[in-house]
């Protein structure tokens, strides 16, 4: 298992760098441009939960050339983690950024079935779980696609820099376990990681290749969390969608119907 990532070793590092004790997630002050649904108030799942087959994927690109600290490469990472993204997945970092306790809303559009365009939008997020100065990991909610974390980390290996993004993970219902292992969902979000470790790597200048390490944890998938599809956030976006243009015009009539009340009071 990658030393980045939470175990029980790392409960020795400072308090500050973890998030605050809890299983929910409480959005505070979100940014206006996202739907901040399906993640205010849910739990956080861990890669031991959800329904699919358990996996580690490791990503990672060489640096070399670049003469800058470990530190100085992972604050530019953080500063820039939107940037660096795909078009079709905008984060939503908090003023406060890339610190431990801090939500990330998420706004993305993904394939409906391999081949297509990126046109199912799924609104979500994580929170940031842990971060120091050379890594972070960001933790899913319910209804994530995946239940599990991502590490982002920044280490020297024979002299040369080498920024890695580590996922431990499995599907988080039945219907993303089928989009996961049959459909090409899984390589659609290697394909995330990967952009994201080339965009980091085009910022310096550097152009190499990504490596990807998968490997199996556990093959078995846990029908016990199933019921986890009820909160499925790419089927509850799909619906918020349908039913927005009602909500509106009820919050229209509402408005309406209040200022006519108190027009009638003052006569």
């Amino acid at each position: 298992m990658d030393e980045n990532l939470p175990t029980g070793n790392e409960q020795k590092k400072p308090v500050q760098q973890w998030a605050p004790s809890g299983k929910q997630i409480k959005v505070g002050s979100p940014n206006p441009a996202a739907k901040n649904i399906n993640v205010d108030g849910r739990n956080l799942v861990s890669p031991l939960q959800g329904f699919g087959q358990l996996t580690q994927k490791t990503f990672t690109i060489r640096l070399p050339g670049v003469k800058l600290t470990e530190e100085e490469v992972m604050d530019i990472w953080k500063q820039n983690f939107q940037q660096f993204q795909p078009r079709d997945n905008t984060f939503y970092p908090s003023m406060v950024g890339i610190q431990p306790g801090e939500v990330l809303l998420i706004e993305a559009h993904v394939p409906p079935l391999p081949g297509l365009p990126s046109v199912m939008p799924v609104s979500t997020g994580v929170m940031v779980l842990y971060a120091d100065e050379t890594s972070f990991t960001v933790m899913n909610p319910e209804g994530h696609p995946l239940s599990g974390w991502n590490t982002f980390s920044v280490h020297e290996e024979d002299g040369v820099l080498v920024a890695r993004v580590q996922e431990q993970s499995r599907p988080s219902d039945p219907l993303y376990e089928l989009f996961f292992r049959f459909l090409g969902s899984s390589a659609q979000q290697d394909k995330i990681w990967i952009h994201v470790l080339n965009q980091l790597a085009g910022y310096f200048g550097v152009k190499g290749d990504v490596s990807t390490v998968k490997v199996v944890l556990d093959p078995k998938v846990q029908w016990s969390e199933a019921k986890l599809i009820w909160k499925s956030a790419a089927i509850r976006t799909v619906f918020y969608l349908i039913a927005l243009p009602f909500i509106k015009v009820g919050k229209r009539l509402s408005g309406k119907k209040s200022s006519s009340e108190t027009e009638s009071r003052r006569v």
